[in-house]
């Protein structure tokens, strides 16, 4: 079983995805047009971009995206056998932090940064639930640029979900969602624009 949602309004207000297993947040319209314009130019160009390598089956793969790992100063991340040390918080990202913080009623030590520079950048499908997040992480997913739809994928179902990610859209995910659910973005040959996406969390040590 497959869900499309598409078309969806908010005006800042929350969507409760329809997901059994999930506790899952979109704010369609969280940053006005002009304030999303404005932080995915900025971060674009201004963030510590890196191409990574992560080890899958004792082979060497390039992440098919670029990537760069903001935070605290403990606030060491690893996947994949890739250790990602957190360059310092800059301006943007500390009021960006700030204002999922206010929305979503939580803390943030840390943000993963990625940069979608085409449709041939993707996410595979995967689950945040490497055990530094703890339990039930709670994660803010901001979106910048060009569209791209998150795939959901339930663990046992396998029912699917499709989620079109709008700029300046804010996706929360927490609870029992990456217990249950994969999610990630596919590759596609439709000519697309550079995509920005921050995804908050918080490192438990």
């Amino acid at each position: 079983m497959q869900q499309e949602l598409f078309g969806m309004q908010g005006a800042g207000e929350s969507i409760q995805l329809n997901m059994v297993d999930a506790d899952v947040h979109y704010y369609p319209s969280f940053l006005l047009p002009d304030q999303a314009l404005h932080y995915f130019n900025l971060l674009k160009h201004k963030l510590e971009w890196r191409e990574e390598q992560i080890q899958l089956y004792g082979k060497l793969f390039k992440v098919p995206r670029l990537q760069a790992w903001y935070g605290d100063s403990e606030a060491s991340y690893c996947y994949s056998n890739l250790t990602m040390q957190p360059n310092g918080w800059t301006d943007p990202l500390l009021t960006l932090r700030a204002l999922c913080e206010q929305k979503t009623s939580h803390t943030y030590n840390s943000v993963l940064a990625n940069l979608y520079r085409d449709g041939q950048d993707s996410m595979g499908m995967h689950s945040d639930d490497e055990p530094e997040l703890g339990l039930e992480p709670c994660i803010a997913s901001l979106s910048l640029g060009q569209e791209r739809t998150l795939i959901f994928s339930h663990k046992s179902s396998k029912e699917r979900i499709r989620l079109p990610l709008v700029s300046g859209s804010l996706l929360i995910m927490k609870g029992k969602t990456q217990k249950y659910w994969q999610h990630g973005i596919a590759k596609t040959k439709r000519p697309l624009q550079a995509r920005v996406n921050l995804t908050f969390r918080t490192i438990f040590k």
